[in-house]
């Protein structure tokens, strides 16, 4: 199998592809692979990272400043409010993603399973010809008006068949469906696997079924965190002649925007108060509501019912293609002019300094925030604080005046 690697804002390269492999990387929505003749495709990045394997070539692509699997999963897991830790991911950085995902799934699945399956509640509803548990009335009556019998119950089994068991063998099949994982760690999926042969398979395309972290469950939180994150960005299934084909893709504009919001959400609780994800506001008057121009700040403080300061993560911030970042500049004039405030952040990823920036003829600052995603985990919330921090006192700062007058 060749592998291939692709920075997200290369321009590309040219490689011999067979055509399903072609046609599997173009479904993936990973990269772009277009022909050339004499079996050449020209394979371009669109926007995406992660890996495509098929059963001749794989493909990864990585994110800019070329972060690692650990980052790139601390990233996801927090955007999705699940407080992944990072070091309980089975890798160091120069493994590739389906190597260490499968061990590291492998490991965690055998630390939840080592004192046996877990179990729990579910509620069952049945029709029975006895009583068990309550009697659902309105069932009764709407299926079988004017009968005693059968009853139609629900009561409540302490079983194996739960939420958290179901999560768990769905993502052990798909990682035991990826071509090449060594012979070795997939013996240890299947035979995890078989472990929760009784529990009910999830149906493919069907919704995670919802769990809740506690106390009783407290073994099964780091593989279900990694498991969710498997089945929302991977899928793995067998073509034609039972050819294996396995893609992890994900966004990383939305994986940055979601996780600045959550971090900051979490930052900014500590000051009075309340930080508003993904805010709308109006930005042109108009007689009818189609013709009015809106914004959308990624988030927004409001204090006493108002908006006090905006905020905007730009993963791939103008400068990322060469140029100058005026196209950022210019959301964030329009977003404190639509929500009438002095100070707009905008976060990108990235190196760098703290600048700040007073538009001309205006009483409105635009600052630019950097955060640097290949540092640690800890030091990277530390930035996220640090960001709370300034932005609370320069709201502060601004309001004093207001005050005095």
């Amino acid at each position: 199998m060749r592998h291939l690697v692709l920075d997200e804002l290369s321009s590309g390269l040219v490689e011999r592809l067979d055509a399903p492999s072609a046609a599997y990387l173009n479904s993936s929505g990973l990269a772009k692979a277009s022909p050339m003749g004499m079996g050449l495709y020209r394979i371009e990045p669109v926007g995406k990272v992660g890996s495509v394997r098929t059963p001749t070539v794989q493909l990864d692509v990585r994110p800019k400043d070329r972060l690692g699997l650990s980052r790139l999963l601390f990233l996801l897991s927090y955007a999705g409010e699940q407080g992944f830790r990072p070091e309980t991911v089975a890798a160091d950085e120069d493994r590739e993603l389906w190597s260490a995902l499968a061990e590291s799934l492998a490991q965690l699945a055998e630390r939840a399973l080592g004192r046996g399956v877990l179990q729990g509640y579910l509620t069952v509803d049945e029709s029975l010809r006895t009583v068990k548990g309550r009697i659902r009335i309105s069932d009764q009556i709407s299926r079988r008006p004017g009968m005693l019998v059968p009853l139609e119950v629900s009561y409540d089994e302490f079983t194996e068949d739960i939420a958290e068991n179901r999560i768990l063998r769905a993502a052990l099949e798909r990682m035991a469906q990826v071509p090449g994982v060594r012979p070795e760690v997939l013996g240890r999926l299947r035979l995890l696997k078989g472990k929760l042969d009784g529990v009910t398979r999830l149906r493919s395309g069907a919704p995670l079924p919802p769990w809740k972290a506690t106390r009783m469950n407290l073994r099964y939180h780091a593989v279900l965190r990694l498991a969710e994150l498997i089945l929302r960005n991977a899928s793995a299934e067998t073509g034609e002649g039972r050819q294996q084909t396995a893609s992890f893709v994900v966004d990383m504009a939305q994986v940055f925007e979601d996780f600045v919001g959550t971090a900051l959400r979490g930052a900014m609780s500590a000051y009075p108060g309340e930080l508003r994800l993904r805010f709308n506001a109006l930005l042109s008057e108009a007689v009818r509501d189609s013709d009015r121009l809106s914004v959308r700040p990624d988030a927004v403080h409001m204090l006493g019912g108002r908006p006090v300061v905006a905020y905007n993560a730009k993963y791939r911030a103008a400068s990322d293609g060469g140029a100058s970042l005026t196209a950022d500049h210019y959301q964030m004039l329009a977003h404190c002019t639509a929500l009438a405030v002095p100070t707009a952040w905008l976060v990108y990823a990235g190196k760098g300094e703290t600048k700040l920036r007073r538009i001309l003829n205006t009483d409105i600052d635009i600052v630019e925030f950097p955060l640097d995603l290949s540092q640690p985990p800890s030091d990277i919330l530390a930035a996220i604080r640090d960001l709370a921090h300034q932005s609370w006192g320069e709201v502060l700062r601004t309001a004093t005046p207001a005050r005095g007058t």
